[in-house]
């Protein structure tokens, strides 16, 4: 049976009525005391199995070169029996008296004070040594479990590093050191170089680069400034900053993580709670048969009961070695936790072992778009100025036009606007002149731009002055200008998709994911330009909120049998499909705080191509949790079938138990290491 630590949480929250202050103090002094605690306890640990292996050593010795009696061998083997045996029969007694009778410590215990004293009944052989070796080989299996699980631990728990300690709020003139929790929305906090970002804001004075591998796995810094967004959480580099504060310490960024890494254990997959319910059943029946295989044959031998019962005790504490089931309820769970802890320092938040194994069978991938393939900005990405009206004239430069467009949209709020100004910096400071603006509703706006008359805007802006613009054909918003009443040429302004997007679909389908979709309430030109270039199998454009949950249920019965549907989104109109997929996955960077609620698993760098290694990473946990229950139902098999006819050993015993809990521990620790896909 697993032990309780095994399932304690990485950090609990303090008692309610603590004060802000007095719980952050606990959870600080709680984590260094931990950490101090299992460092202590791991050398401990070493210092009585290398005491006991000499001890034993020299018993062995005592037992060849000295004539004594067996009571007095006894003796001799039961100071590094005591030694390193104690911690396991007093877990026993406890278990007992908890009414936790069938755990592998009363196993362990059982199956060796039943070899000690095996020695004293007629005709049989000691094996004092044997009862002392299961002792110190198991003590051994459960140093390299507490490795293990320290290694597991550590890679969510680097996590909690982001935790801040303090923060400094200007108040009535002056800086003030309070915790993060006594901070308020639209308080103004500093952030200092090499200080972590306590509370999730707006930048509004200063620029600086911000180390974000904590929160997003990505060791390249994050350059900021005035009017940026910055997560808590986060480690300043170089510039101080004034922020002012958008969320309370409770609903930032760091908390939220904080409570999702807590939480990542509490939920089991299908593996773990069979794992969970079959030791729970099977070690009872276990301890039954290996009483019945002591006790049943001698009374029906014709030898008699006395004569055989020494055989058939030391078979039956073979079998009771051989059948504990230390190596799949420890194993198990540690690879789940292994691979939640692989997939955290990816950036990867999985907020349960149990939504592995929809991952590992995703078949469908479902995609939004704005936001989650595109970044959700509007941007110029191409520029087509008219050739020129008359022979000899000069023609329009795609400088020029740009130039002209950013100027009549200086004083424009429209994302549209915005991106105009953007692709065309200078606009602010270059000394033109820029008078008589005026908006037309539906069409655009007009301006003088140094004594020229210059129109931006739609197909019908176009037509109401009276120049002759032509058809676009590319998806996108197309702006068109004209200048003086001669049409000047079009803009074309889209919704920029990510980087790697497009590899992000490639990766999928490497992983034999091929069916992927594309629900978008934009048009459906825009749609299918997105899908033709990412290379996605399907799209459905036009959706509403409610069409989308709609597509999806088509879509969730349609998929094939035994694989799941994932749905990838990050806008508060995703949180119901989200909810309704088998897998909900949220971009947590940018993501609504209703998305990354309603998901399964949080990207916490908004990187598409993570939803690949999120896949990856449940397939091989999912692999290593297979071989290891092979592994030991394997060997244990195989031993057992040894013992039946007589061949069998506490030696062998000892390796089908203890050795293949060891080769399953480090198996396990496979699913620590994560690479990129």
């Amino acid at each position: 049976m697993a032990r309780e630590s095994s399932h304690k949480k990485i950090h609990g929250a303090g008692p309610q009525k603590h004060s802000a202050r007095q719980t952050h103090i606990h959870h600080t002094h709680k984590d260094t005391h931990q950490h101090n605690h299992a460092h202590s306890s791991t050398k401990r640990q070493i210092t009585f199995i290398a005491v006991t292996t000499v001890l034993l050593a020299a018993a062995v010795l005592i037992e060849r070169y000295c004539a004594l009696q067996t009571w007095q061998l006894l003796l001799v083997y039961l100071v590094p029996y005591l030694l390193i045996g104690t911690g396991t029969l007093k877990e026993a007694a406890e278990g007992i008296a908890r009414g936790n009778i069938f755990n592998e410590h009363f196993l362990m215990s059982l199956a060796t004070i039943g070899a000690l004293c095996i020695g004293f009944l007629p005709g049989a052989e000691t094996e004092f040594p044997e009862a002392v070796f299961v002792m110190l080989f198991f003590a051994v299996g459960e140093l390299f479990e507490s490795y293990a699980e320290g290694r597991s631990r550590d890679s969510i728990s680097h996590l909690m590093e982001i935790r801040p300690d303090t923060a400094e709020v200007e108040r009535g003139g002056q800086t003030r050191t309070v915790t993060p929790e006594e901070v308020s929305i639209g308080e103004v906090i500093v952030i200092r170089p090499g200080e972590k970002v306590p509370l999730d804001g707006t930048v509004i004075e200063g620029s600086s680069s911000l180390n974000t591998v904590a929160l997003t796995g990505e060791s390249l810094p994050r350059d900021v400034e005035k009017g940026d967004d910055v997560a808590s959480g986060c480690i300043n580099l170089s510039g101080v900053l004034r922020i002012r504060t958008t969320k309370t310490f409770g609903e930032s960024t760091v908390s939220k993580i904080i409570r999702l890494v807590e939480n990542a254990d509490s939920r089991k997959s299908r593996s773990e709670s069979f794992i969970t319910r079959f030791a729970r059943i099977y070690t009872p029946i276990v301890v039954s048969a290996a009483l019945l295989l002591a006790f049943v044959p001698p009374l029906l031998s014709g030898n008699g009961f006395a004569s055989s019962f020494a055989t058939w005790l030391h078979r039956a504490l073979i079998f009771l070695v051989v059948s504990c089931p230390c190596a799949l309820v420890i194993s198990v769970p540690l690879t789940f936790f292994g691979g939640l802890g692989g997939a955290s320092r990816r950036g990867i938040l999985i907020k349960g072992s149990s939504f592995m194994d929809s991952l590992a069978n995703v078949g469908t991938v479902v995609f939004d778009k704005t936001g989650t393939l595109t970044r959700g900005e509007f941007a110029v990405e191409a520029v087509h100025p008219e050739a020129a009206a008359k022979p000899g004239s000069a023609a329009i430069t795609e400088h020029e036009l740009l130039h002209l467009a950013a100027h009549v949209e200086h004083f424009s709020t429209h994302p549209i606007g915005e991106a105009l100004r953007a692709a065309f910096p200078n606009e602010a400071t270059d000394g033109c002149s820029v008078t008589d603006v005026e908006e037309i509703a539906g069409q655009g706006i007009r301006a003088n731009v140094e004594g020229r008359t210059v129109c931006v805007g739609n197909a019908r802006m176009m037509e109401a002055v009276g120049a002759a613009w032509h058809d676009c054909h590319r998806t996108g918003t197309i702006i068109h200008v004209a200048v003086e009443g001669q049409y000047a040429g079009h803009i074309v302004i889209n919704d920029r998709v990510k980087e790697d997007s497009a590899e992000a679909i490639a990766a999928l389908r490497r992983l034999g994911v091929k069916n992927t979709v594309m629900l978008t309430g934009d048009r459906e030109e825009t749609a299918r330009d997105v899908a033709s270039r990412l290379g996605i199998g399907s799209y459905r454009a036009d959706l509403l909120p409610a069409d989308k949950v709609r597509c999806l249920e088509e879509l969730l019965a349609a998929k094939p049998c035994g694989t799941s549907l994932a749905f990838v989104g990050d806008g508060i109109n995703d949180a119901p499909v989200l909810k309704r997929a088998d897998v909900g996955i949220a971009m947590g960077g940018l993501g609504s705080d209703a998305a990354i609620e309603a998901a399964d698993v949080v990207l916490m760098d908004d990187r598409p191509t993570k939803i690949a290694t999120a896949v990856s990473i449940a397939r091989r946990t999912l692999r290593i949790a297979r071989q290891n229950v092979w592994l030991a139902i394997g060997i244990k098999a195989a031993i057992l079938l040894l013992a039946a006819f007589g061949l069998g050993t506490l030696w062998l015993a000892v390796f089908a138990d203890v050795g293949v809990t060891v080769l399953a521990v480090l198996n396990a620790m496979r699913a620590l290491r994560v690479q990129e896909y």
